[in-house]
């Protein structure tokens, strides 16, 4: 029997955590290409990016800013104090990866330069690794002075921090758009009003976002994350509008595997089906699968520490294939990603203001001039 997704959202016992490693993992599998043999036009490439001009590390990174927008638009509107919102944002984010970029520098860094280590600590590029690495305010540095400059993908020591300030922006703009709309709201005497503002703001984004694509008028990585971030709070507002169904499943999955005999096709059902489906593989499969929740969720380690560690062994292991590199590297990322959860990230949640790790009541939402559920 079909359910509405506001069915299933009641609770933590769902797959987002499987989602998200899985993602990780597609992440780590895309960039084995270039980590391990280089690029140049007559080496090989990630199969699915030949044929569709999309890679899986793409595809990953839209799942995750989808899941975000859902799971972020929900803290904002159960949370009792923007104070609580930010500050169980910070702590989701900032302690592992101020640590994981400790260690490119000190470790990483420290072993594989070519400069002495005097040089290496003062050099502007070292410090401004650690500084913009760590505050996400303005961008991201992936390369060190001197390091991996002879692996087949010259320099760059962490590549996959690139999308953090985006995540971190997208964060800010849901609140400011947030309490406009509710601000609004309140003057139009419309409950409906903050629903109908985003869910127009993401169909329209996503709109953007496909004929941008195709004719390029802005920033393609910005309107890319604002739509799938937008689209997933949509999804989450409307969480009693939407039918999740096996049965539309299933088209779903046809119509996308059809759109695959023309890449411009595809890209279009890939955006309007894929949020669809997250949702749907996050809540409606259940039974043992659920049990991947007991061993916590290492999807961030692994996305922050791949990088650097396929960089690791292809400089100490040369002329690695793509299979080899990609066994090696997601056994030592997982390593990685296990003590980062364990060590850090699963203590520092424990930090969270208690509002922040449990729905309130409707009176204690900090947008009171919204319904929590927003129906």
């Amino acid at each position: 029997m079909s359910k509405m997704l506001s069915e299933y959202n009641t609770g933590r016992d769902n797959n987002f955590n499987l989602i998200r490693f899985i993602a990780a993992s597609l992440v780590l599998y895309s960039h084995c290409f270039p980590l391990a043999i280089g690029i140049g036009p007559s080496l090989p490439e990630e199969p699915l990016s030949v044929f569709l001009g999309i890679t899986l590390s793409s595809i990953a990174v839209d799942i995750f800013f989808i899941t975000s927008g859902f799971l972020i638009c929900a803290s904002l509107y159960r949370t009792s104090s923007l104070k609580s919102f930010f500050w169980a944002r910070v702590l989701r984010i900032y302690p592992a990866l101020i640590v994981a970029v400790l260690f490119s520098v000190f470790c990483v860094g420290l072993y594989f330069t070519s400069l002495p280590f005097a040089e290496f600590i003062s050099d502007k590029q070292t410090l401004k690794f650690i500084y913009k690495n760590t505050t996400l305010l303005t961008g991201t540095v992936s390369s060190l002075p001197g390091v991996f400059t002879d692996n087949p993908f010259p320099g760059v020591v962490n590549g996959s921090l690139w999308t953090l300030p985006y995540e971190v922006k997208m964060y800010i703009a849901l609140t400011l758009i947030a309490g406009a709309f509710t601000a609004i709201q309140k003057r139009v005497h419309s409950e409906k009003f903050t629903t109908y503002g985003f869910t127009i703001l993401a169909g329209l984004s996503l709109a953007g976002h496909i004929v941008n694509h195709f004719h390029e008028f802005t920033s393609v990585n910005t309107l890319r994350f604002f739509a799938t971030f937008f689209v997933g709070a949509a999804f989450y507002l409307n969480r009693k509008k939407i039918i999740m169904s096996t049965k539309i499943h299933w088209i779903l999955i046809s119509i996308l595997l059809l759109s695959t005999l023309n890449t411009a096709t595809f890209f279009i059902a890939f955006y309007l089906i894929l949020p669809y489906l997250v949702f749907y593989f996050a809540y409606v499969p259940s039974g043992k699968i659920r049990s991947f929740n007991k061993f916590g969720d290492y999807s961030y380690g692994m996305y922050i520490y791949a990088f650097p560690i396929q960089q690791i062994i292809a400089a100490t292991i040369k002329n690695l294939s793509v299979m080899s590199m990609l066994a090696m590297s997601f056994l030592a990322t997982l390593a990685m990603a296990y003590l980062s959860w364990q060590l850090i990230e699963k203590n520092c949640l424990k930090l969270k203001p208690k509002a922040a790790r449990k729905p309130l009541p409707e009176k204690m939402a900090i947008l009171s001039g919204q319904r929590v559920a927003n129906e």
